[in-house]
């Protein structure tokens, strides 16, 4: 077998030059490949962090009955003991970062002006909530909410030119109680964030826990709890083993309550899986004419072997070693350039500012995008190259081994 991997290798660089435009093919397209990925890649992970910070948390954990109505923000509270229950078997968690308490229900937002306008009103805990936060992080007037403050709330940027008001402005804001009965309160905008997200910013407005639970007759309690997971996209486990301790509840990743980014995350994985099959096919098609031109110049020199008593398995083998040799040299030189190329480019990212408005999910996305593959995607990547090219030798390798020694010593 030495004997064939070393007369594979040395008729591989025989004809050196068609050797490496197919090696070239190879390394530019699983470069070009692992650089999608990573651009991919990294656009999900910004996006899945902001939308965490945004709407909460990974995981949320509610009452028996939520994710049912979930699009109509019902007020299915937990009581003070169902609460602490979650928050300890959340806290027991090794990858959470933080767990709070929220209140989430639907309302509206009134100003001076007589508008109105249809909102998501939400408590929270300032003092949890705002290292992870992504409002607090945008707050462009003002400032944050403060624990336990009275008639504060924080409104989008949206919102407020909407309603014509600023930071000290007062807003009347009614929201829906537990029994579908409205409850109203005039309170002072304290901070005005501002995310770049038209929808956020007009249907998002924050009040403290405390004062929502005043507001909607719910003395401690919570109509969910936020966890805060320290890795974007790895909720399932958490899911997981939280369900399996808190059978008795709803425990949900924050993407089953946010459909709408979920389904263009896959809508992205399907591109880059077409992509990635054009790349393999190019692979395919290189190795396949750099085998079978291989095949037709050396027709002569296979008789000489056969007659000399090369088997038709060995002359297979040999042509099949040396195909898979080409694929996993490309595979090898293109995983560590295509890498070594992300990992540059991520030094700094790529400024995005110059697009302007990308909507909801590009603002999502932020204003500077920073690749990123996966040490296992770089090495899946190269292992189906090197799959590719063994397959793709398998037709020459079998013609070579057919070849009849009386017919091809005749050969030119």
């Amino acid at each position: 077998m030495s004997t064939l991997f070393r007369l594979a290798w040395r008729n591989m660089w025989r004809n050196w030059r068609r050797t490496a435009i197919g090696l070239t093919a190879i390394v530019l397209g699983l470069m070009l490949l692992l650089l999608l990925d990573g651009f991919i890649e990294g656009s999900n992970r910004a996006i899945f962090g902001n939308a965490v910070r945004l709407y909460g948390g990974n995981v949320m954990v509610h009452a028996p009955g939520y994710r049912e109505r979930a699009s109509r923000l019902p007020l299915l509270p937990l009581d003070e003991e169902d609460t602490s229950r979650v928050v300890l078997a959340a806290e027991a968690l090794p990858e959470v970062e933080a767990v709070a308490l929220r209140i989430n229900t639907s309302g509206l937002a009134s100003g001076s002006n007589g508008d109105s306008q249809p909102v998501m009103i939400t408590g929270i805990e300032p003092e949890r909530e705002a290292p992870v936060s992504i409002v607090a992080e945008g707050i462009a007037e003002g400032r944050f909410l403060l624990a336990e403050e009275g008639d504060a709330v924080v409104i989008g940027r949206g919102l407020a030119n909407l309603l014509e008001v600023a930071v000290a402005d007062r807003i009347d804001v009614v929201g829906r109680g537990r029994g579908e009965d409205l409850h109203q309160r005039e309170m002072t905008v304290v901070g005005i964030y501002d995310l770049g997200m038209r929808e956020a910013e007009e249907g998002l407005v924050f009040v403290t826990l405390n004062q929502a639970q005043t507001i909607y007759r719910l003395r401690d309690q919570a109509t969910e709890v936020a966890i805060t997971l320290t890795d974007i996209g790895k909720e399932g486990p958490s899911i997981e083993a939280l369900q399996s301790d808190l059978a008795a509840y709803e425990v949900d990743g924050w993407d089953t309550l946010r459909p709408e980014i979920r389904q263009l995350m896959e809508s992205k994985a399907g591109f880059t899986g077409f992509i990635g099959f054009v790349v393999l096919l190019i692979a395919c098609i290189g190795v396949l004419n750099i085998m079978m031109m291989s095949v037709f110049e050396r027709t002569h020199e296979m008789g000489i072997l056969a007659a000399l008593g090369m088997k038709s398995r060995q002359v297979m083998a040999l042509f099949l070693i040396e195909g898979t040799m080409i694929g996993v040299i490309g595979a090898v030189l293109g995983c560590l350039l295509g890498a070594g190329l992300v990992w540059l480019i991520g030094l700094q990212g790529v400024d995005l500012s110059f697009v302007g408005d990308m909507g909801e999910i590009g603002s999502l996305m932020g204003s500077r995008l920073v690749p990123w593959v996966a040490p296992s995607t770089v090495i899946g990547r190269g292992l189906a190259v090197g799959l590719i090219a063994a397959l793709s030798s398998i037709f020459p390798a079998w013609r070579a081994s057919r070849l009849s020694p009386a017919e091809v010593l005749h050969h030119v």
